[in-house]
């Protein structure tokens, strides 16, 4: 079962990057693989969204029930699709250099060979989308003092 965490520091405020993961309308306009997404339901605290993921000639959809907790974390409940399960988790703290981010995920696809292959490419997929978040970022909010806000990885 792949797992990833990260814990960064962003130069963005923390109502910004919830902002930024919150809004699951947008994330085939910048996440890697993510073709498509549909927000089925939605409040202030609570969204249900279909996600279409593909990668070569793998296209997945699946569907969570996504929690909010106002600027300070989002919670993913797995419904359906290809998954056994998946657990997903951000969180967003004051940090006097901008937010630190708290970013992890679990999962297990039913099919094997999808796991298998999915494996291989995770760490890698994953620091990539963290990173797609953060240019994100730079493009909603611009950059810092004029410069590109990557987070540094802290643990």
């Amino acid at each position: 079962m792949p797992t990833h965490a990260e814990r960064r520091i962003v130069s963005y405020r923390q109502d910004q990057m919830f902002d930024l993961v919150a809004d699951v309308a947008k994330y085939p306009d910048f996440l890697p693989w993510c073709l498509a997404s549909r927000v089925r339901k939605s409040s202030s605290t609570v969204m249900t969204a279909d996600l279409v993921i593909g990668f070569k000639r793998v296209r997945e959809t699946f569907t969570s029930r996504v929690e909010l907790v106002p600027f300070r974390g989002i919670e993913v409940q797995y419904i359906k699709g290809p998954l056994r399960y998946l657990q997903n988790h951000w969180t967003f703290e004051p940090h006097p250099d901008g937010c630190e981010i708290d970013f992890t995920v679990d999962f297990e696809f039913r099919n094997k060979v999808l796991q298998k292959l999915i494996g291989s490419l995770f760490g890698e997929a994953f620091r990539r989308m963290v990173g797609a978040f953060e240019a994100r970022a730079a493009e909603l909010y611009g950059a810092p003092d004029g410069e590109l806000a990557l987070g540094r990885q802290i643990a």
